[in-house]
């Protein structure tokens, strides 16, 4: 990634070093720093048109009409969120560098975003998808893709940067990096190592060298295969097995996590599998019907359950 260039004055010394820091020391994804950087342009531009002239004269007030003139805009909750986010850590930073603890965006709300929860497949409809209806070299790379998806709970961009070498198939484990350059290890059912494993069969020879060469899937050049490319493919095969949606990744991972919970009523290793940093994200990320709760609560709490005589 280039130096990324200066802001104009008055952000632009501080929010170009607090880009820097997030490059460099927490790694983030340059994805992530640009929308950081377009979060502290906006408030720049903010800046500019109230006369603020420099970031140490901003109140609570001020970061209050930014988001509200953000949500004037048409901005939606989530997306003034993420800019409130940005904010917050921006003088989080400041404060770090001068000793200044004062954060005007500390206690300022974006409008509350309604939940929503991703569309899932139940057991059946997942058992439908995954029945390929070819052996070709591109029906079992796809179906190694889609089962390890399912089998792994995996994000599209974990998934894409999976090398050879990541997965052992003897302790059934496979090691991935997440957001923020993070590694976990999660276990691989034996159905996807078998997919796998029939795909590395017929894998063509890589054209380049570096990590190409080690990519676990590939194109039919030979090349790692495009994130945009395996969303197609996912959607071609739930088109092809008659599914009344369309089937993409995210589908895939919340359905695993959502079986998963049902299945062992355990948030706590689902939060794991999924390496979500904190638990509350798993809670909205699965849902439980409250007859399965009920279930749990009947089986897991001391005055729940019923004792001899009743």
């Amino acid at each position: 990634m280039q130096d990324m260039p200066a802001q104009d004055v008055p952000l632009g010394a501080s929010a170009t070093r607090f880009l820097h820091y997030l490059r460099d020391v927490r790694q983030l994804s340059p994805h992530t720093i640009s929308s950081y950087q377009r979060d502290l342009a906006s408030l720049e531009r903010f800046c500019k048109t109230t006369d603020k002239g420099d970031i140490d004269e901003l109140m609570e007030a001020d970061i209050r009409a930014w988001a509200s003139q953000l949500h004037r805009r048409g901005l939606a909750g989530g997306s003034i969120q993420r800019s409130l986010s940005a904010t917050r850590s921006f003088y989080n930073f400041l404060g770090r560098e001068s000793g200044v603890l004062r954060n005007p965006a500390a206690s300022v709300q974006a409008p509350r975003k309604p939940r929503k929860l991703p569309k899932t497949l139940d057991a059946d409809q997942v058992n439908k998808y995954l029945s390929f209806d070819s052996d070709s070299i591109t029906a079992r790379r796809d179906s190694a893709i889609a089962e390890l998806f399912y089998s792994a709970g995996l994000r599209l961009a974990e998934l894409a940067s999976i090398e050879i070498d990541d997965i052992d198939p003897h302790s059934k484990l496979l090691t991935v990096t997440g957001k923020g350059k993070k590694t976990r290890t999660v276990p691989v059912g034996s159905v996807a190592l078998k997919a796998i494993a029939q795909w590395l069969e017929v894998r063509p020879p890589a054209s380049a060298g570096g990590s190409e060469c080690r990519a676990l899937f590939t194109s039919n050049r030979g090349r790692r295969i495009s994130v945009r490319n395996i969303q197609e493919r996912l959607k071609l095969q739930g088109r092809k097995s008659a599914m009344r949606q369309d089937v993409h990744p995210h589908m895939l991972r919340h359905s695993f996590a959502s079986h998963m919970l049902e299945s062992s009523g355990d948030l706590r290793a689902v939060q794991e599998l999924l390496g979500h940093a904190n638990i509350s994200t798993t809670q909205i990320y699965t849902h439980l019907d409250f007859q399965h709760l009920a279930k749990v609560y009947d089986a897991a709490h001391p005055r729940a359950k019923r004792r001899k005589g009743d």
